[in-house]
């Protein structure tokens, strides 16, 4: 049970890490301050990729958390 909640939780993490670095940034940054610099998407509105990303992250990140308490309370770290 324990190798089964931390492989989940590696796998989760992994795939966490792989939607936060695919989504487009949401603020300028440091290059709007030198370059000038226009925002793609004057909205302010997401589109199309970043919302599955988005979703995606929420999720995992909720189940990680669920499965990190699982894990402390089945190893009794509590």
């Amino acid at each position: 049970m324990k190798i089964l909640l931390m492989s989940l939780i590696l796998i989760l993490s992994v795939i966490i890490i792989c939607a936060v670095v695919a989504q487009e940034e949401k603020t300028p940054g440091m290059g709007a301050a030198i370059g000038g610099g226009a925002s793609a998407n004057v909205s302010g509105r997401t589109r199309g990729k970043d919302v599955v990303l988005s979703k995606i992250t929420m999720v995992c990140g909720g189940l990680f958390a669920v499965l990190c308490l699982a894990l402390g309370f089945y190893m009794n770290t509590f």
